[in-house]
């Protein structure tokens, strides 16, 4: 019954996130969390999370903003080595509440319309790189943050979601090699879990594509800002359950 389970929350991550660009770690870790613990989870999710979006990003290839890749991106890579070095070492718990307090800020801006309205320059988009995949390293969530920043780039639907998986491989790159030297023994046990786990986010991006391809910018960013604020409210809920 869970593996079902997991191969079902596995479409429906895979199918998110090629609407919204991101779902895979965020809706897999609490679920493989409670059953395996929160180290190995991260750990575990970051294989059908990076086979997942390398398939989202070939499928989408043409329509990569580089410009914003190159700016956004390559900060997000190092942000996220940085927190993958540390992930063993701080308790996910806090960071996990305050990404959600930050998500949740960041719904509110999207929904009222301010977030149209801005676009970072500079140094934020540097911050927001760094940020975005310094909490992925750490606690495997930052699908959420970095949709926070790059919604703010006024891309079309196609080129968000795009653009955000081209930028979560990078982190993926970075991120991946620091969790199986620390984590790899004890992912060997999970290969069944994380083969379905797999399969289902492969067969969830393919499904998700011609969902993505017919909405509007409007109606797309206020998915987003939905889908932010939801990840935020489940965020703060599973800081609060493991603080308890």
């Amino acid at each position: 019954m869970f593996l079902l389970a997991l191969l079902v929350a596995a479409m429906v991550s895979g199918a998110t996130a090629s609407v919204v660009g991101f779902g895979i770690g965020s809706l897999l870790t609490p679920l493989l969390a409670s059953r395996y613990g929160t180290d190995v989870a991260v750990a575990a999710v970051t294989v059908p999370h990076a086979l997942a979006t390398a398939l989202r990003c070939w499928r989408l290839r043409a329509s990569i903003d580089r410009t914003v890749l190159v700016r956004f991106g390559l900060v997000s890579a190092a942000g996220a080595l940085a927190g993958a070095l540390l992930y063993t070492r701080l308790g996910p718990t806090a960071l996990t509440g305050i990404l959600g307090g930050l998500l949740l800020l960041t719904s509110a801006a999207q929904l009222t319309g301010w977030a149209r309205r801005w676009q970072p320059h500079g140094p934020l988009v540097t911050l927001f790189g760094l940020t975005s995949g310094f909490f992925g390293g750490v606690a495997g969530n930052q699908g959420g943050l970095r949709a926070a920043a790059l919604i703010t780039f006024q891309l079309s639907p196609a080129a968000f979601v795009a653009t955000a998986a081209a930028t979560g491989l990078m982190v993926d790159a970075a991120r991946t090699p620091v969790y199986l030297w620390s984590s790899g023994a004890q992912l060997v046990p999970l290969a069944m879990p994380i083969a379905m786990a797999s399969a289902g986010v492969l067969i969830g991006t393919l499904v998700g594509e011609r969902a993505l391809l017919g909405l509007s910018r409007r109606r797309f960013g206020e998915i987003v800002g939905v889908a932010i604020g939801l990840l935020g409210v489940w965020l703060i809920r599973v800081a609060m359950s493991t603080g308890a």
